[in-house]
């Protein structure tokens, strides 16, 4: 639509002739009493053009600014989507956000789905809630995290630190690897796991979380 009302812009009918004044004098006549003069009609008609291309210009203007936003929109897919949460409208969803420090922040249900975020810097933060659906956590340090419902599916957790965070209710199905990461005092408390992981995770647990006083090996079930 704003492209059809652009072409039109550049289509504006020209300025019609104007009711001009009796050429012919010899005519008086047919100027009949009761009907408007001729320099009125024209005053009228000039009005009318007037109403019509002050129109014409502000349709022109309005699509002008449609089709720079949608160009703009086009341009930048980031802005196709936000982060939810409260850290503002900064993108965290599908980013490479590999190093970057969210420690101590409150990003409760913040939205990290497919990002890279190696190295990335969580420590303490509370993140309750939060997806970091098929996110590449790998070196990442979620030390101190609350991490109580995050969505760790097919999340890359290798090599990260875990110690002391509580993960109670947080969800590792699929393929989540937390092969090399640090679980020390960390709280497993109600996180449902493939036999493979608890296994593993039970061979290098240790250490009971300084907030639930849970040993860490309790909360895997570890026998």
């Amino acid at each position: 639509m704003a492209v059809l009302n652009v072409s039109l812009c550049s289509k504006l009918p020209p300025k019609p002739p104007l009711y001009s004044s009796n050429p012919h004098p010899s005519r008086q006549h047919l100027y009949l009493s009761g009907y408007p003069a001729p320099q009125v009609v024209k005053n009228h008609l000039e009005a009318s053009r007037n109403v019509v291309l002050s129109v014409g210009d502000s349709v022109c203007k309005a699509s002008l600014i449609a089709l720079l936003s949608a160009s703009l929109f086009v341009a930048n897919p980031a802005l196709a989507f936000k982060g939810g949460g409260p850290y503002g409208s900064e993108v965290t969803r599908g980013q490479d956000l590999s190093g970057k420090d969210f420690s101590g922040k409150t990003l409760i249900k913040q939205d990290f789905k497919t990002s890279i975020l190696r190295q990335a810097n969580f420590r303490g933060a509370k993140l309750l809630g939060a997806s970091f659906f098929d996110a590449d956590l790998t070196g990442a340090d979620l030390s101190d995290a609350d991490l109580r419902g995050v969505d760790f599916s097919l999340a890359n957790v290798t090599k990260a630190n875990l110690s002391n965070a509580l993960l109670e209710g947080a969800l590792a199905t699929g393929n989540t690897s937390f092969k090399g990461s640090n679980i020390t005092g960390a709280d497993f408390t109600d996180v449902p796991l493939r036999e493979d992981q608890r296994e593993y995770l039970c061979r290098i647990a240790d250490g009971v979380n300084p907030t639930t006083g849970n040993p860490t090996r309790e909360t895997l079930l570890c026998n």
